[in-house]
């Protein structure tokens, strides 16, 4: 910390963002070490917690998707017709398991950019305590994710049926267990809640906001007191429309906001910002109320292959997506979950915002030209 030292005395200073553009950020001096000092490159120092799903794809033909009312490219609930549908498929044909579910392909996506340490990222999530929930925690390990589940019997962990016709997919999710999670029986426990304390970064999907809030605003609350870190994401528009309340208990902790386009029009509806325009959109949502004051809201909007769009400082900026040829995409359902990876990647890493939206974008783009929240061994990135 010698070089910040000599280069942070004064209480303002630049962080470069962008091609060629400077913005002059307020931040004092004291608060920006309180956060910074010590690596934050090891061990369980980001923390991730959401609604784990095994993911089980196999190549299926049109007779098994009319078998099941399903549609080529779709995502839905399971229904009491799927409930077989899970078992036949693992039955019938070759199947590829993956550690899923939003917020776990997000620290998963991370932990793959950083490489090493191993267990940089840490996941909380229920399971069940059934043959689906073994393979779930075996492919968290293997993905190199510090994993630590609460694990019950009353229902089986959650899988997400990953149905592929030629380029399409029809996702049929069963989240069971994910919906089991219990902060008395998990979070609050002193061993697991040191793992929360440890980490500097921390993200939530705003899925979650439907498992249990109480847990969600638990972590929040200590990273706003602590000045850690706290990101959250607006996942879908069912989450503003239908988990306002809860959501609206949580932003005041929210230090970098993500979502999509569709997700932030939804939003801006639902709290009456009377504007479709995405930066404005991403403006007001900054400026909502806040707890921890020393850190200004980031707010981070992806709109699929146009610009991102980001609030740095005062102002609101656009960051290019990477080129890519429209036959080289495979499956654009992992791009929000590893974006999200990437930029988290970068910023555990202290890297500037500039950097960790481009590592978002890098990883979204290795990311979409495959099957699933899937990578290659090593990432190029750079």
């Amino acid at each position: 910390m010698d070089e910040a030292k000599l280069l942070f005395k004064k209480r303002t200073f630049i962080l470069l963002f962008g091609l060629n553009q400077a913005f002059l950020m307020s931040v004092s001096y004291e608060s920006w070490l309180t956060c910074h000092k010590g690596s934050v490159k090891g061990e369980n120092m980001l923390f991730g917690m959401g609604n784990p799903l095994l993911d089980i794809s196999a190549v299926v033909d049109k007779d098994f998707l009319d078998k099941f009312g399903l549609k080529p490219n779709d995502q839905i609930l399971a229904e009491d017709k799927h409930k077989a549908l899970f078992e036949e498929l693992v039955k019938r044909n070759k199947v590829e398991y993956h550690a899923g579910g939003s917020t776990q392909n997000s620290v998963k996506i991370a932990q793959w950019m950083i490489q090493k340490p191993h267990k940089v990222a840490t996941f909380f999530g229920c399971i069940g305590t059934d043959h689906f929930g073994e393979i779930l925690k075996k492919k968290a390990e293997e993905a190199h994710v510090d994993a630590h589940y609460y694990e019950q019997n009353e229902e089986p962990t959650g899988t997400c049926a990953a149905c592929i016709t030629g380029d399409n997919r029809s996702l049929v999710a069963n989240l069971a267990a994910a919906n089991c999670y219990k902060k008395e029986k998990h979070l609050d426990l002193d061993g697991n809640w040191e793992l929360v304390e440890k980490a500097k970064v921390y993200y939530i999907a705003g899925f979650f906001l439907t498992v249990s809030p109480e847990s969600i605003l638990k972590v929040a609350k200590h990273a706003s007191d602590k000045n850690k870190i706290f990101c959250m994401n607006l996942s879908a528009p069912f989450i503003s429309q239908f988990f306002k309340e809860p959501l609206m208990k949580v932003m005041p902790y929210v230090d970098i906001l993500f979502g999509n386009e569709t997700e932030a029009a939804t939003f801006a509806k639902e709290l009456g910002f009377e504007t479709d325009d995405i930066a404005e959109i991403a403006k007001k949502t900054q400026n909502l109320p806040k707890e921890n004051t020393k850190r200004q809201r980031v707010v981070v909007f992806t709109q699929g292959k146009d610009d991102a769009v980001a609030t740095v400082g005062e102002k609101v900026t656009m960051f290019p997506v990477v080129d890519i040829d429209q036959n080289d995409i495979v499956d654009t359902n992992g791009a929000g979950d590893s974006f999200v990876g990437g930029f988290l990647s970068a910023l555990v890493q202290e890297r500037p915002l500039e950097e960790c939206i481009r590592a978002g974008h890098y990883a979204a783009n290795i990311i979409i030209k495959r099957v699933g929240c899937t990578f290659p061994e090593k990432p190029d990135f750079h």
